[in-house]
């Protein structure tokens, strides 16, 4: 039977990152992809220049919808856009019967806000923060976070492995099964740290790449993971042939854009 996974994340219309990346990269590993759109921009690989958050509600119908029809193996979160989607996307979660991968997109490549947009009165502590940590980590089978949404997600200083280890405690701590922490921005060598539900610890490592050419790296890493995890291998066995795809798909990447251009979907 054809395996289904599922995105609920933005769009970005150079096809780099968010939902058109994460639908490539299901069909890379052969597996059906269905998406949830959650916000639009107006972006390319040199920035975004607008973004505009769909109305929660509307996020809450296309779920209902799709996982009524057809129910996915396995589905990820990425850029969420507002607090108020954040709830409902949980809302949806609390019910699911297949693994979620929750990779908190916080802002894009270049520093542009994918979340806490929609409420600019309210801070981000209590806005993006407590959303996050309150209703939808306690929902993930494996959260995803980088070097900085740890930092932001922990109030912790996350620069080093140590680090890393003390903020993937502090998030299972919060109900999130399994957590990954993306060391891409490590010094020297990059390594992924996974915490496991039985407080096993494994790094995954490769090797660190010079290219500008990056957009959309922890979109298609998530999206790698998940499509593994529908097609039902071990999580530790998905991750690490997600790694060795992300590696790929950075190497060869096409070389398209005048800024920071998309990977090589078809690694």
């Amino acid at each position: 039977m054809l395996k289904v996974a599922l995105t609920i994340a933005g769009s970005d219309p150079s096809g780099g990152a968010g939902i058109q990346a994460d639908l490539k990269t299901f069909h890379r590993f052969a597996v059906y992809g269905e998406a949830v759109i959650t916000l639009l921009t107006a972006q390319n690989t040199q920035g975004v220049q607008r973004v505009e958050v769909v109305p929660a509600d509307f996020v809450a119908e296309q779920i209902r919808a799709v996982v009524a029809d057809i129910q996915p193996h396995a589905a990820k979160t990425g850029a969420l856009g507002s607090a108020q989607v954040v709830a409902a996307v949980a809302e949806m979660a609390e019910s699911f019967a297949f693994p979620l991968v929750v990779d908190p997109v916080m802002a894009s490549k270049n520093g542009a806000l994918m979340l806490d947009h929609g409420a600019p009165d309210a801070p981000l502590e209590k806005n993006a923060r407590s959303a996050f940590l309150d209703k939808l980590a306690p929902l993930a089978f494996l959260l995803t976070p980088n070097l900085e949404e740890a930092e932001a997600l922990t109030s912790l200083r996350v620069r080093d492995l140590d680090g890393m280890a003390r903020a993937a405690e502090k998030l299972r701590s919060v109900g999130a099964k399994n957590v990954l922490l993306k060391g891409g921005h490590l010094e020297g060598e990059p390594v992924d740290l996974l915490l496991s539900a039985n407080g096993e610890r494994r790094h995954f490592t490769g090797p660190r790449i010079a290219t500008r050419h990056t957009h959309g790296t922890g979109c298609t890493y998530s999206a790698a993971i998940t499509a593994q995890l529908a097609l039902g291998r071990p999580l530790p066995e998905a991750i690490a042939g997600a790694k060795s795809f992300i590696t790929e798909a950075i190497r060869g990447n096409p070389g398209l854009g005048r800024g920071s251009g998309p990977l090589n979907h078809f690694a």
